[in-house]
């Protein structure tokens, strides 16, 4: 009989990451790192992240002066960032996550500051570890602000093992 003392420890999957544990798993900085927290991870699957949008991000400096909205090609980035946390967990994926094209893509209502974008992005297909599609919906207080159905490639870099 084992005593607990024995006992191999079980890995429990993290389901949550703080913006410290996205920055060491995405290669976005500032300006444009765009997600601010994953508030549910399942590995391999999908995870929910967020989006603290606030007045003093510098595209706001443009898009619209007087009436500041958050450009749609951010809120579909900030998707797929969300997309890179499950991609670049799965064993194997080594690289670079590029965008490989972006389909059904509609956007519903504004963004703007003060508005907290909850962004949730389920993995639907993977080739080779390579390429890939999801499917990313983005909302705020429960409403449905942007959808659409998004394709990566996994690129080699020269950090990559493959890219030396």
């Amino acid at each position: 009989m084992e005593t607990a003392e024995a006992a191999e420890p079980i890995a429990v999957p993290k389901t949550s990451y703080s913006a410290e544990e996205i920055h060491a798993l995405l290669p976005h900085r500032y300006p444009f790192a765009l997600v601010d927290r994953i508030i549910d991870y399942v590995p391999a699957k999908h995870a929910i992240g967020i989006k603290n949008v606030t007045f003093n991000e510098p595209h706001f400096q443009g898009h619209f002066p007087g009436h500041p909205i958050m450009p749609g090609v951010l809120i579909v980035e900030a998707m797929a960032q969300v997309g890179g946390i499950v991609l670049m967990q799965i064993p194997g994926v080594q690289g670079l996550c590029v965008f490989a094209g972006i389909d059904k893509v509609r956007f519903r209502r504004p963004v703007v500051p003060g508005d907290q974008l909850v962004m949730t992005v389920e993995l639907l297909a993977l080739k080779r570890k390579r390429f890939g599609k999801m499917r990313g919906r983005a909302e705020v207080d429960g409403q449905l602000v942007c959808e659409g159905e998004l394709m990566f490639s996994v690129v080699e870099t020269a950090t990559t093992p493959e890219g030396k």
